[in-house]
């Protein structure tokens, strides 16, 4: 089949989005490939359809655990064979999968970064038929990118299991040193292509409001601006707090955060995407993945942290090409603020190997033991027994990452699976034997076919409803039939995780790179000033932005807050010279009273046309004697 033919079988869709063709023959060519397109610009597909077209399984490195499961639904759907590998998955459950990826029909085998430091899993992928690397994300592997993640650097070892295999990786945003650092380390060869679309969002309006009354600026954009909308707030105590606000006013609003369970999450997702909810007010983790056309303003409360997050967030306005806004609202205790949180966030050598020896006792992982486990962590509950800033210990994961001891995932959800670990036979016997058994055996086979080969999601509730009983007793029964060693039963998990890397080491071993944090406050210090000027300085917003990301000659957007100002202050200029130069052309004539001169004026309302007097009179360009007027 043709690419043409794959993207209409699969997708429905007779032509393809502006730059996707080129991308997908590079890499059908077999070169390695560094694509570049704007937020919603389809890079999936990218990687995609080349898969589908060649013998062979795509791997596919991502950090964003919920899009990974989102593209794996989406690719079963269509049918074809797709799997996920992340942390928080029993060892078994990676061995089956893995296994299917070599000897079975598996296209696509999704991981995140940190599975790839797994020797079980780089032996596998050397037994496998890869057709294609593809890399989501790709600036994560930068540490000069905003959003850093040192597994990403092992993505080139896989160039060695696979010499011949090329590389796609792909990204909405990376300045320049980004670019090169990518290419860098991910070993692209000799005649690899880079393609990137303009980081220019003609449609949005990038808008910065000074103001100090945040809330009533809110309320005018939500008044102003129909249709629905996206407020970004900070902390998950003001998505609560502002959502209320905006309901009190009679405006439809909900609000989201990584602290919510899966179901939650997806129920306000679900209500804001079909409309029942008109503004979602959400922490930085509601976003990615969602493709939702028809959002008209997204409004950042605060300052972000850098602008790439800021491009990527206010992308999410307008992919339906219709007007669309990005506000900004900004004060002077938003600088001061951000001082603040930079100088408290970056912790000492001592206080990242403090926080590694506080995670050991509270994963009860002991001395030399502990490599390639995963456990829960409750952010929150971990800061608080023992007494721990939440930023500062983040940055403390994120070094001891760096340094490859741990991995950590912000939320990650696992839903319930299980998997018969007898044979068909073995399993009629124990039911003859235990009739008691029978029912509940049998609605699990019938309800989920291939449950002897593979794990398989389940859900509790839906068990309870076809066979009578409460959740509880569901889940007690599964429990059970683990413990007899009939089935293995994995219930369903949302938290953040944290998978030990290597094993547990005494903190004198415990080596962190002091010029590592140097650096990271370096680059986030940079990113921060960027923010700063793009919100403080008078110049197109729409050029700053375009500048950061190298594009240096891009025209004036003419839609932002700034282009707007200029053109009525320019507007107002050529108004005043025109009704100047008609009330010079009369007075030369004969002398006239304010009725007939305003009478006479054809340009400019009435107001403009009083002012404009009143600016000649005080200039001394014209006279009057209290009745007429006169040069």
């Amino acid at each position: 089949m043709t690419t043409r033919e794959l993207l209409k079988q699969y997708w429905g869709h007779d032509t393809f989005r502006p730059m996707q063709e080129e991308i997908i023959a590079s890499v059908l060519q077999g070169h390695d490939t560094l694509a570049l397109l704007p937020t919603g610009g389809g890079k999936s597909v990218c990687f995609q359809i080349p898969a589908l077209a060649k013998d062979g399984i795509c791997i596919v490195v991502s950090p964003l655990i919920a899009l990974m499961k989102d593209q794996v639904e989406n690719l079963k759907e269509k049918g074809i064979d797709a799997v996920s590998i992340v942390s928080g998955m029993s060892r078994r459950e990676v061995d089956i999968a893995l296994d299917n990826c070599i000897y079975g029909y598996t296209k696509f085998l999704y991981l995140s970064p940190e599975r790839l430091l797994s020797e079980l899993v780089r032996e596998r992928i050397k037994y496998m038929k890869v057709n294609l690397f593809a890399v989501d994300e790709a600036h994560c592997i930068s540490q000069w990118g905003y959003d850093f993640r040192p597994p990403y650097l092992h993505i080139a070892e896989l160039r060695d299991l696979h010499p011949n295999v090329p590389v796609l990786a792909l990204t909405a945003t990376a300045t320049a040193d980004v670019r090169v650092d990518i290419q860098e380390k991910l070993l692209f060869k000799p005649g690899s292509a880079l393609y990137q679309q303009s980081f220019a969002r003609k449609n949005i309006s990038y808008v910065v409001r000074h103001a100090e009354n945040k809330s009533r600026a809110l309320m005018d954009i939500v008044s102003g601006v129909k249709g629905s909308g996206i407020v970004y707030v900070r902390t998950r105590k003001g998505t609560a707090d502002v959502a209320k606000f905006l309901n009190e006013h009679n405006y439809k609003a909900d609000y989201y955060h990584g602290g919510l369970s899966a179901d939650e999450r997806s129920e306000k997702q679900e209500a804001w995407k079909n409309n029942r909810t008109r503004i979602i007010v959400a922490t930085n983790a509601f976003g990615m993945g969602i493709d939702k056309p028809d959002v008209r303003f997204v409004v950042h409360l605060e300052a972000p942290d850098s602008l790439e997050a800021y491009y990527q967030e206010a992308g999410r306005a307008g992919r339906d090409e219709q007007k669309a806004y990005g506000v900004l609202l900004y004060d002077g205790i938003d600088r001061l603020r951000r001082e603040k949180v930079f100088l408290q966030s970056f912790p000492s050598v001592n206080e990242i190997k403090q926080t590694y020896h506080y995670l050991a006792n509270y994963c009860r992982v002991a001395y030399e033991s502990g490599e390639g486990m995963s456990f829960d962590l409750d952010l929150g509950d971990f800061c608080g027994t023992y007494k721990l800033d939440a930023i500062k210990t983040l940055n403390a994961l994120k070094f001891l990452e760096q340094n490859e001891y741990v991995a950590f995932n912000e939320s990650v959800f696992l839903p319930s699976r299980f998997r018969f670990e007898v044979a068909n036979e073995e399993l009629y016997n124990f039911q003859i034997q235990n009739p008691g058994w029978d029912t509940f055996i049998k609605t699990l086979l019938r309800s989920y076919g291939g449950s002897f080969e593979n794990y398989v999601r389940l859900k509790e509730f839906d068990l309870a409803r076809r066979t009578g009983m409460s959740v509880q007793q569901v889940v007690n029964g599964l429990t059970q039939l683990s413990g007899y060693q009939l089935l293995s039963y994995l219930p369903q998990t949302d938290k953040p995780q944290i998978t030990w890397l290597m094993p547990r080491q005494h903190n004198d071993n415990v080596f962190i790179n002091k010029a590592d944090i140097d650096a990271r406050k370096a680059t986030y210090r940079n990113k921060m000033e960027a923010v700063f000027a793009y919100a403080e300085h008078k110049r197109c917003r729409s050029q700053m932005l375009l500048a950061y990301f190298d594009e240096t000659n891009a025209a004036k957007c003419g839609i932002c807050d700034v282009c707007l100002t200029e053109k009525r202050q320019k507007n107002a200029s050529e108004i005043f010279e025109d009704i100047t130069n008609e009330i010079v052309e009369l007075l030369s004539a004969d002398a006239h009273n304010i009725g007939q001169l305003i009478t006479s004026l054809k340009r400019g309302t009435e107001k403009e046309k009083i002012e404009t007097l009143r600016l000649l009179l005080d200039a001394g360009k014209i006279k009057t004697d209290g009745e007429k007027y006169y040069l």
